[in-house]
């Protein structure tokens, strides 16, 4: 069982930036997990926005690339978010995922929410002026 608990997330004005925080409870970094940041809008669908699989790869959904920026700290076992120019479109939940696999079999599947079964609780960011 992995536990995730995200945090950084807050109000800040168009333009603003914010960086988001992922621990685990266990070593998520060692090559057989998978792991994302998804985020949810009211009365939308909860999209994934930044992936690393098993091997350190990194991939964004193409809108948000040069905006979003994901890293991680293996000795902290934490992932980070860092999100730059931020829109009020932006202001969602953000939650971190996780699964027990090195790569998944299709590009798809690491944006599709059913791929991870590990949830944290999310942090709240909330764009406007």
């Amino acid at each position: 069982q992995v536990q995730l608990a995200e945090s950084g997330g807050g109000s800040v004005q168009p333009g603003g930036s914010l960086r988001l925080s992922c621990v685990a409870s266990v070593d998520t970094f060692d090559g057989n997990h998978i792991m994302a940041w998804f985020r949810q809008a009211p009365r939308k669908e909860r999209e994934a926005i930044a992936v690393i699989d098993g091997g350190g790869n990194i991939n964004y959904p193409e809108y948000l690339k040069g905006r979003f920026t994901l890293s991680k700290d293996n000795a902290k076992n934490t992932l980070f978010l860092q999100m730059n120019n931020l829109e009020p479109e932006d202001s969602a939940m953000y939650h971190c995922a996780t699964e027990t696999r090195r790569y998944f079999n299709t590009q798809g599947e690491y944006f599709r929410r059913e791929s991870y079964r590990y949830w944290g609780q999310g942090t709240q960011v909330t764009v406007s002026s």
